[in-house]
């Protein structure tokens, strides 16, 4: 027995059918220490997951166990993995931890978020390169990032048959993934529900110069199902698993995170006033995090007249599900469920209802850019720190220690029509500011931003010249730092120029008088 979903033209088809058994067809299972025989020792390895969800489990830790000699005869060594490993977003410490100790991996494409794989990067032990979501499923697929010749795609699903598979709690680059590799394994997880197959919308899109317009008309609409297809022959092994994700925990937001959130609401009511862009609705995207889900939370409580709120963006966070509950979100559209435990056990509770009002996209449509200009998407992403000019540092610190990646962070921010950074004023307990002279890296120039938010005000940057602009951001520094920033501008504005930099002094400024 199968149950079938609408399509948008009113229709139903067999490829869109949610099937009610894990495994369908005579399929090649196996237990995990046999299946990863499938994956060479240097291969490259394509793997779900995103935000921290929806990643494969069994097969890495098999692999890591290989590695450290357990899958070898006695007195033999084990096998001497050197793996490129990619995933759309960041997955569990199955992969970013075990495979580390295990000295498997050789590089990590493009993000990450655990201590193990980000201290391997920043040691020189593991290759890394950053990229933008929305181009990495079409990097894989055209071979410009990444040779895939003896690839492995490892994806978990809760169900599989004989050319299909309905992903789990995200869906992120898995399609492009599995289109990719030469070879599928895929893990079944017998603890993620089968429900899930009914927030995946799975649209894959042909290759340039055939690539056809995408015809998605509004953020909750539907346009595909929830299978992702392969060809049979690929199909290596099928590995019955369980084990539920090790998703984020949020911590509890800080008075300077509440203080943040509510100027960012009290912006958003008064710019829904004033541009004919907020006539209808609000569409809004967030950036993962705990700072996030307070920024969430202040949606609700602010005044955006009868307009509807609409997400468009990565993930789907516990502020969503609230705004959910409350009947204060009309639609939410990501790519995964990037829930905190109590967030999946409550979605998971009443999946049905949730499917309604919530879609999980393939990454290349939900940080697309095109998408993102069409829904014209208000952005809100945070920051390591923002120079005097707007140019903004989002991955390294001091402009050289990698934290997890840039995301879709850039993904949005060049392409929404508003894009707001909000960060804290300080860091190391006031002792770093975040509004400094001049950007250690730069992530994001000072021509993609227009709103930076700190607890301090708000500074809106749209249609300034590079002085006025440094003016603004001193006004939201923390009151400690603002008499030496504006020290620096005097400094600098000495040696002239449409944007004076007194480079000898830009990084270390708090030390001049």
């Amino acid at each position: 027995m199968t149950r079938e979903r609408p399509r948008p033209d009113g229709g139903t088809a067999p490829a869109d059918r949610i099937p009610d058994d894990r495994i369908t067809g005579d399929l090649p299972v196996a237990d995990a220490a046999t299946a990863v025989d499938h994956i060479p020792d240097d291969a490259t390895m394509l793997v779900s997951g995103f935000g921290s969800v929806g990643y494969p489990k069994a097969v890495p830790r098999a692999l890591a166990d290989a590695a450290d000699g357990g899958g070898a005869e006695d007195g033999d060594a084990g096998r001497d993995l050197s793996l490129t490993v990619v995933s759309g977003g960041s997955v569990g410490e199955e992969l970013d931890v075990a495979l580390v100790e295990a000295d498997a991996i050789d590089r990590r494409y493009p993000f990450q978020a655990r201590d193990a794989i980000r201290e391997a990067i920043n040691d020189g032990r593991v290759a890394f390169a950053d990229r933008h979501i929305s181009t990495l499923g079409d990097d894989v697929r055209f071979g410009g990032m990444v040779d895939t010749v003896d690839s492995v795609a490892v994806v978990e699903a809760v169900a599989v048959g004989p050319d299909w598979l309905i992903p789990s709690t995200s869906l992120g680059l898995t399609d492009a993934f599995v289109a990719s590799a030469d070879r599928l394994i895929v893990e079944v997880n017998h603890d993620q529900p089968l429900s899930l197959a009914a927030f995946h919308d799975v649209y894959r899109r042909d290759l340039p110069p055939n690539r056809e317009p995408v015809s998605l008309t509004d953020p909750g609409e539907r346009i595909g199902g929830p299978r992702v297809s392969f060809a049979p022959e690929r199909l290596a092994a099928v590995v019955e698993t369980t084990g539920r994700d090790a998703p984020y925990e949020f911590r509890d937001p800080t008075e300077t995170d509440l203080t943040i959130a509510d100027r960012l609401g009290d912006f958003l009511e008064r710019e829904v006033e004033r541009s004919p862009l907020y006539d209808d609705s609000v569409r809004i995207q967030f950036g993962v995090g705990s700072l996030g889900n307070a920024l969430m939370g202040a949606l609700g409580e602010a005044d955006l007249g009868d307009r509807d709120l609409v997400y468009y963006g990565e993930v789907l966070q516990d502020g969503l599900l609230d705004l959910l509950d409350d009947g204060a979100l009309r639609s939410a559209s990501a790519t995964s469920l990037a829930l905190s435990t109590e967030g999946q056990e409550r979605l998971f509770a009443d999946a049905e209802r949730y499917a309604e009002d919530v879609v999980l996209r393939t990454g290349d449509i939900s940080n697309g850019a095109a998408f993102i200009d069409r829904f014209g998407v208000v952005a809100v992403n945070s920051a390591v720190e923002v120079d005097l000019y707007g140019h903004v540092n989002s991955t390294n610190l001091g402009g050289s220690r990698m934290i997890s990646g840039l995301g879709g962070s850039g993904d949005f921010t060049r392409n929404a029509p508003l894009s707001v950074v909000t960060l804290g004023s300080t860091a190391a307990g006031g002792d770093i500011s975040k509004i400094v002279p001049k950007a250690t890296h730069v992530d994001h120039t000072e021509h993609d931003v227009d709103v930076v938010i700190t607890e301090h005000g708000v500074a809106d940057l749209r249609g300034t010249s590079p002085r006025e602009r440094a003016r603004l951001l001193v006004d939201v520094a923390h009151p400690d730092y603002r008499g030496d920033l504006r020290a620096y501008l005097d400094r600098a504005g000495a040696g002239g120029g449409h944007e004076p930099v007194d480079l000898e002094t830009a990084f270390d400024w708090t030390d001049r008088p």
